[in-house]
């Protein structure tokens, strides 16, 4: 199948559309328009699965086939946004400097992020934990309603 899917499941944060083919994921909207439903691509009705099941509380990581990223220096930190474990944080300067990157690209790259809770940047915070931006969903309202879901969860509120 090459044709794009979609799917809109409902979640605590309001709608999400999943889009994808059926070998990959392509693109995942937080506060999307639209009425419940399912896809018919397997990458499309796995991520529903897997979303479905974080917002339970019975995942923690994803396993999905992603897009590729279109630049190596995208796949890099996509990798190290997937690395943050659920219920922890990392400030964009700690995440720049583990990429050699500046904070203010980071920020820029986790603003273009195709697929938010499945490349976690809700858990990239300013220095000093303040929540800073969030482009999906409602914003900083959605980034505090995401990591108080995982904190709740792990029980760790010093993150």
């Amino acid at each position: 199948m090459y044709a794009r899917d979609h799917a809109l499941i409902a979640t605590p944060i309001g709608p999400i559309r999943i889009e994808g083919k059926e070998g990959h994921l392509e693109h995942i909207t937080i506060g999307a328009d639209g009425s419940p439903r399912n896809g018919s691509a397997a990458a499309v009705r796995a991520a529903a699965e897997q979303l479905e099941q974080w917002f339970a509380g019975e995942r923690r990581d994803f396993d999905l086939p992603l897009a590729p990223a279109s630049t190596p220096r995208g796949a890099c930190l996509r990798d190290e946004l997937i690395a943050v474990p659920f219920g922890r944080t990392i400030s964009y300067g700690d995440l720049s400097r583990a990429l050699g990157s500046s904070a203010r690209a980071i920020g820029q790259l986790c603003a273009r992020n195709p697929f938010p809770l499945v490349v976690p940047c809700h858990r990239v915070l300013n220095q000093g934990g303040g929540l800073g931006a969030y482009s999906a969903g409602q914003g900083p309202t959605t980034k505090s309603w995401l990591l108080d879901h995982e904190r709740r969860l792990t029980g760790d509120y010093l993150l």
